[in-house]
């Protein structure tokens, strides 16, 4: 009888869904605010298509407040800071602030390197296959996979892993 072998996949992915709920509570959240009462400008957006959301505030400290207040959102929701990576903060129309924001939900080549030299350094007894932007990690022991992902929680990136299809 031969051994099964198990796997799972190592992604970037962002749930969509608790993203879009972070951002309509911290919406609620800025409109209720008294600091932010009679602010003309307070708009927080996202473009699905494009993947950047938008901070528009009276101010630079305005705009950093608002982030803030997403971030605690975020993590309510049990989601990692690092799904958002700033692009640019700038000055808009009338004396205003806008922030951009990429959502990060993408292993780019530089992580996947890491990942891997990551776990060959740890001399896991796992086989790595690259899969685009995913990385599927094959092992005969269910408790050597475990450890893998043990490991990588611990390890500093520029994107949050996510941890899916597991047989």
């Amino acid at each position: 009888m031969a051994t099964k072998e198990h796997h799972f996949d190592i992604s970037a992915k962002v749930e969509i869904q608790e993203f879009k709920n972070a951002l309509e509570q911290a919406k609620k959240e800025i409109e209720n605010r008294f600091d932010f009462k009679d602010d003309k400008a307070k708009e927080l957006s996202f473009n699905e298509k494009d993947k950047t959301l938008t901070i528009l505030a009276t101010s630079h400290n305005k705009a950093k407040s608002i982030k803030d207040i997403l971030d605690s959102k975020l993590i309510k929701r049990n989601l990692s800071l690092k799904v958002l990576r700033e692009q640019s903060i700038e000055s808009a129309s009338g004396g205003n602030t806008k922030a951009t924001y990429k959502l990060n939900d993408v292993l780019d080549d530089k992580n996947i390197k890491t990942i891997n030299a990551t776990i060959k350094n740890e001399k896991f007894k796992v086989s790595t296959q690259i899969l685009g932007n995913e990385i599927r990690i094959k092992a005969k022991d269910i408790d050597e996979l475990q450890k893998v992902i043990a490991h990588l929680r611990k390890i500093e990136l520029e994107v949050s892993l996510s941890f899916g299809n597991f047989s």
